[in-house]
């Protein structure tokens, strides 16, 4: 038996599946985001490790005999987030999380110093790691003065599990610290942020074993000695080996807390001023490139939480056909964005409001602006080189027809739904921990599930979507907010 364990932002999924890679059973506990300032996002590392012995219990007292028969362990999770330790492993401060925008001054200053594109292949985002840790040294001198290592969130969990500290090169690709071609950790950019390799964990690829369950937590759980944890992957590298995303050509939308536009590339390609990330995958000498905008669910979610109704609710309003969309149009930048503008003082708006704008109109806005979004990352990823003609979906908003449907118009391309089943950061976190305990090869493991049903572009509403994209598209500059 093999185990994935994904640490997503909203909680700790522990998913367990068998040599065949058949899923026995899953477990989730829920975490909570502290946000004690405008656009700050922070969580206490321990909660992970609380949510995780949760998930594992989970999972174990539903199938008891297949838990004991564990021997590997995955990990997957959130990127890009500063857990900051003292060197006795204690954690320093809550870890500064991927959407946290507070250190938006430090990256571009950062991003002006050349080297960083060069070496890197991305800008440096406001999320990214280095700059947190500037941040850090600017305004919590004390705190930086005590960094004896530095872990991303999925490797805290690991430090956890074996008492060793590790990274894979997808995760690692997010800090702006990575010589990404060479896939190693840069020196020269480290100093540039005053930091040293010595604080750093060492790097393995996502499918090589990166540590062993220490005994006591196995003996505290019942299993056998041996069990290997895998390097794993940041959450999006890890989705893309559940779906099968390896190959050159291959993609996946994900319709998460974030949307991610993902293709897997057989060689390293940055096209940083594109704003596009370029990203060591979980298998040794592949990457990928990748859109990011923060708010996709988390938009409908933020409209729900004001309307009263659930996000099933409210989709649910809009019935089971396409409809072209209306005069109101919604930005969804509500944590400011990523891919295409890399800017963290953007916010949302919804333009275009009349009297006739009802619940289900301001609903039916958000999820084309949605939309229009990741439009925005495929315009950026085919102008870094990436062929993408269609696309698999994942994530929870992935369940709506409708949406998938407003996808697929906005996109003008197919998109793909899976046959029922777990395919995502969990599974294929499963899948790397059953490669690095067996050594089974990679793409023998990560194949991509059968195809439930496809969602084309709806011919008749083209024209009215490429309209509403267009309007889309005008108002960013006319609404952009003052630099905090």
């Amino acid at each position: 038996m093999y185990l994935g364990l994904d640490l997503g932002t909203s909680g700790v999924k522990a998913l367990l599946i068998d040599a065949n890679q058949q899923v026995v059973g899953s477990a989730s506990s829920p975490l909570n985001v502290s946000r004690p300032q405008p656009g700050w996002s922070e969580q206490d590392p321990v909660e992970w490790v609380r949510a995780a012995q949760a998930a594992m219990a989970g999972v174990k007292a539903a199938h008891p005999e297949a838990f004991k028969a564990l021997r590997g362990i995955g990990l997957s999770g959130q990127m890009h987030g500063a857990t900051l330790l003292d060197a006795d492993d204690k954690v320093l401060r809550p870890c500064i999380l991927w959407n946290d925008v507070r250190s938006h001054r430090q990256a571009a200053a950062l991003d002006a110093d050349s080297r960083f594109r060069v070496i890197t292949g991305n800008i440096v985002f406001p999320g990214f790691t280095a700059p947190k840790l500037v941040w850090v040294a600017e305004h919590e001198p004390e705190i930086f003065a005590r960094i004896h290592r530095v872990l991303l969130p999925k490797d805290y969990l690991r430090l956890w599990l074996t008492g060793e500290s590790f990274s894979d090169m997808s995760d690692a690709a997010g800090t702006a610290w990575l010589d990404t071609g060479g896939r190693k950790w840069s020196p020269e950019l480290l100093a540039a942020t005053g930091m040293d390799e010595r604080q750093m964990p060492a790097l393995v690829e996502g499918v090589e074993p990166a540590g062993v369950l220490r005994s006591g937590l196995a003996a505290e759980w019942g299993l056998g000695a041996g069990i290997v944890v895998a390097g794993g992957a940041g959450d999006n590298a890890a989705a893309a080996c559940g779906m099968g995303v390896i190959d050159e050509g291959a993609a996946f939308v994900s319709l998460g807390t974030s949307g991610v536009l993902f293709a897997a590339n057989d060689s390293y390609r940055p096209q940083p001023a594109s704003a596009v990330h370029t990203f060591c995958h979980a298998l040794p000498g592949t990457w990928h490139q990748m859109g990011v905008i923060l708010c996709a669910t988390d938009a409908l979610n933020w409209h729900s939480g004001l309307t009263g109704l659930s996000a099933a609710e409210l989709i649910a309003e809009q019935g089971d056909s396409l409809k072209a969309p209306s005069s109101v149009t919604f930005l969804p930048y509500l944590s400011g964005e990523r891919t295409p503008h890399n800017d963290a003082s953007a916010r949302g708006a919804f333009v275009g409001l009349g009297r006739e704008s009802d619940r289900a109109a301001l609903t039916q806005a958000v999820l084309e602006g949605v939309a229009f979004a990741i439009r925005d990352n495929l315009v950026a990823l085919r102008s870094a080189g990436a062929q993408i003609t269609r696309v698999m979906a994942t994530g929870g908003g992935a369940q709506s027809s409708y949406w998938l449907s407003a996808l697929a118009t906005a996109l003008e391309i197919p998109v793909d739904r899976p046959a029922d089943g777990d395919f995502g950061a969990a599974f294929g976190a499963a899948r790397l921990g059953l490669i690095a305990a067996t050594g089974a090869m990679p793409k023998k493991i990560c194949t991509a599930p059968a195809i439930a049903e496809t969602f084309e572009p709806i011919t008749p509403l083209a024209q009215a979507y490429a309209d509403a994209y267009a309007r889309y598209r005008a108002l960013y500059p006319a609404l952009r907010s003052p630099t905090p």
